[in-house]
């Protein structure tokens, strides 16, 4: 029997990159997967039909997390289509790249609504579904602990505020045998973040393991906090980096 036998997930931002690498896990673990994406409709229905023809369940829901509306939504419709929630993975994100001085108060909106309140919003929506044993699992970044660049001061703070976030609602959910982890990574080969970028060197120089992750990387550790063998983990943040941040 796969290790999510029986269990429903709900991914933010599934189409491509890191996220479609955990929907395609999950469902090869053989979770029920539903998932958003903002404006990729090709990519989803590719995924979707991948996982359908291999036997799985999938939903493919466009969500533009920028709407307060989009994701309690996409957790409405998720619950009708499925039945429940057991698994959330806040995986969508904003990276808006300026000097400190060049942001405008637009950037800060756009970057906290994404990365901090969707993350809020879906979590509180999921949990109202959600029995012991379920999963809500957020992916952050390691640049909430370092910043080694310029140009990511809003990044940078708003995954930190997630560290935050993430301990709140492990004491939350905890007494009802919810769990709650983060997991941060570094530099992943993704078509945001390919490892032939013209920074890819530099950041490979600061890395123990000089070379990019994989979004396959990530999704098996979500794919372990999704378990049943992670039933003792909650309230903590883990970083998948190469050694970054070291």
């Amino acid at each position: 029997m796969k290790r999510l036998e029986n269990k429903v997930a709900f991914v933010t931002g599934g189409s491509r990159g890191i996220g479609a690498g955990i929907v395609k896990r999950l469902a090869a673990e053989g979770a029920a997967v539903a998932f958003t994406y903002a404006q990729s409709a090709t990519a989803a229905a590719g995924i979707v039909a991948a996982i359908e023809a291999a036997g799985g369940k999938a939903l493919a829901i466009q969500a533009d997390n920028h709407a307060p509306e989009a994701l309690p939504r996409a957790v409405e419709e998720t619950v009708k289509t499925f039945g429940r929630i057991d698994i959330l993975v806040n995986n969508a994100g904003l990276y808006v790249a300026n000097t400190i001085e060049g942001y405008s108060l637009q950037d800060y909106d756009d970057t906290m609504n994404v990365n901090v309140r969707a993350v809020f919003q879906a979590s509180q929506a999921a949990a109202r579904h959600m029995q012991a044993g379920s999963r809500i699992i957020t992916i952050g970044s390691n640049m909430a602990d370092r910043v080694t660049d310029s140009h990511g001061a809003l990044y940078a703070m708003s995954k930190s505020a997630l560290i935050g976030l993430n301990k709140g609602m492990a004491r939350d959910l905890g007494p009802k045998g919810i769990t709650v982890n983060l997991v941060q990574p570094g530099p992943i080969d993704t078509d945001m973040n390919p490892a032939t970028s013209a920074h890819a060197a530099a950041a490979r120089s600061r890395m123990i393991i000089p070379q990019y992750g994989t979004p396959a990387q990530i999704a098996g550790l979500v794919a372990y906090l999704a378990s049943e063998e992670s039933a003792f983990m909650t309230g903590t943040a883990i970083t998948m980096d190469g050694g970054y941040n070291v």
